[in-house]
């Protein structure tokens, strides 16, 4: 069994401390600051927690403060509705006494309806492309060394990147890009595990992609960069265990702020979600002139 994939499992695992209350501990993935996707993943369980016999449908969460990955994060859940169709639920994240992170998301019935999807884009295949991790080693060199360990460290997504980007080569790009991604062990038979285990990984480069035809990168010093907002969408069912294709695009940036959208693939072409996420993109040096 994947360390890593195992600490991810343990991580969604939240500790019910009263009910409606849970609590969720923290990993530190890239520095000080809660990677997004873990608190999108854990607010996503803790919801669930409180409903039965319904899958999600949508959540809608704003990140409201950076995430302390020292420290563990409390998840207090809303019953805000039980309908006959559809549950929903507000949860807020609290660390320090404050919220951090707050999300409305919505359970429904399997029902049967109307269906038709936007067709997966070709693209090659994820045996003929290398990891991340592969590519983060070979840059790993040229990073300052408090941050090579980081570089280098396994994680419990793998990603192959379609046209991987360089950071220390940038060019100007047009604003789409693509990635590969499976879990790093066979998972067990639980729908909405896979589902946070989604929600979870839906983070991983979206907020970028805005990034690329300005050619600049969230780990130049000048840059500050954050995620604002996340809104995603789940259309049909998902094995995390499997890969999926996680294809995005940013149709703007201005005000210091970019919209990425992203839709996500099984590996046989069928559109089991989408994403949609603002990102602040504010350069230092253009405000210190």
């Amino acid at each position: 069994m994947s360390a890593v994939m195992q600490e991810l499992l343990q991580l969604l695992d939240l500790e019910p401390i009263e009910i409606n209350l849970f609590r969720g501990q923290s990993i530190n993935l890239f520095g000080k600051n809660v990677f997004g996707g873990q608190v999108l993943g854990q607010a996503l369980m803790a919801a669930g927690r409180t409903v039965e016999n319904r899958l999600a449908h949508s959540l809608h969460a704003y990140f409201l403060r950076p995430g302390d990955a020292t420290t563990p994060i409390v998840y207090a859940v809303e019953r805000v509705r039980d309908g006959k169709s559809f549950t929903t639920r507000t949860v807020k994240a609290i660390q320090h006494g404050e919220i951090i992170f707050t999300m409305m998301a919505s359970f429904s019935i399997a029902e049967d309806g109307l269906d038709h999807q936007m067709p997966m884009p070709e693209v090659p295949q994820p045996e003929e492309l290398k990891s991340e991790l592969e590519l983060r080693r070979l840059v790993a060199p040229f990073v300052p060394e408090k941050m090579r360990a980081m570089m280098e460290r396994d994680r419990p997504i793998e990603l192959r990147p379609i046209d991987p980007v360089n950071p220390f080569a940038l060019t100007p790009k047009p604003p789409k890009r693509a990635h590969w991604m499976r879990a790093q062990m066979q998972l067990p038979d639980d729908p909405f595990l896979h589902q946070c285990l989604l929600a979870f990984s839906s983070d991983f480069a979206l907020m970028g992609t805005a990034m690329m035809p300005h050619a600049v990168h969230f780990m130049q010093p000048s840059m500050q960069c954050a995620s604002i907002d996340h809104a995603m969408w789940f259309h049909r069912p998902v094995r995390m265990d499997d890969w999926l294709l996680y294809s995005m695009d940013a149709p703007s940036a201005s005000s210091a702020k970019g919209i990425n959208r992203g839709l996500i693939y099984s590996r046989d072409g069928v559109l089991v979600a989408s994403t949609a996420q603002e990102g602040l993109m504010r350069q230092h040096e253009l405000l210190e002139r």
